[in-house]
């Protein structure tokens, strides 16, 4: 697999961390419980445990609450643009977003490779914030261990057509040939995903 060497990353990384703080500080504080009961309207694709049950949904239990609040709020807002998304989050407000994101987030994620591979041959562009088993090492990365092959292509194209943009993932995908998405998503999807509710 082809490594990446991405100039500039910590800067940027440092820079978004920076960003995502800040905007989650001006968010109210999720109640885990109120969002379990809110969480009806994402059951249908993201599952009550937050396991996708669409291939082009993504899992989001054990997801940073950060990343969730932030993806929600950048759908409410028009930022981010997705058909079915773009609907269900308008009618959000900051309270059940930070809600949401608590429930979603009280979830344990944990991920391991298939028998035989290596960690060491982990997308080294995708390693320091999604890990090389893909769960995330940063709270604005989302875990991508057991997504769809579909599903993460379909993302990394649209970072590198500016149809969704962030300032890392723009950064690290504008020259990516569609054989490195296929081997990043490949990598991915590979790995097994668990998801454990809260006790």
């Amino acid at each position: 697999m082809r490594s990446l060497v991405v100039i500039g990353l910590g800067g940027l990384m440092l820079a978004q961390v920076g960003f995502s703080l800040s905007a989650l500080a001006q968010m109210p504080t999720g109640d885990a419980i109120a969002g379990k009961k809110k969480a009806g309207t994402c059951r249908t694709c993201h599952g009550l445990d937050g396991l996708a049950k669409i291939p082009i949904a993504p899992h989001i239990g054990g997801e940073p609450a950060q990343y969730i609040a932030n993806q929600l709020t950048a759908f409410r807002n028009g930022e981010r643009v997705h058909e079915m998304m773009s609907v269900v989050a308008k009618v959000l407000d900051d309270q059940a977003i930070a809600d949401l994101a608590a429930w979603y987030a009280s979830h344990t994620a944990t991920a391991t490779l298939p028998m035989g591979v290596n960690v060491m041959d982990a997308p080294e562009a995708c390693v320091t914030c999604h890990g090389a088993t893909g769960i995330s090492e940063t709270e604005d990365a989302p875990n991508l261990a057991g997504e769809s092959v579909i599903y993460i292509d379909n993302q990394l194209k649209a970072f590198r057509q500016g149809k969704r943009t962030h300032h890392i993932m723009t950064e690290i995908s504008a020259d990516l040939s569609d054989l490195e998405i296929r081997e990043f998503a490949d990598w991915y999807a590979a790995a097994k995903l668990e998801i454990t509710r809260p006790e």
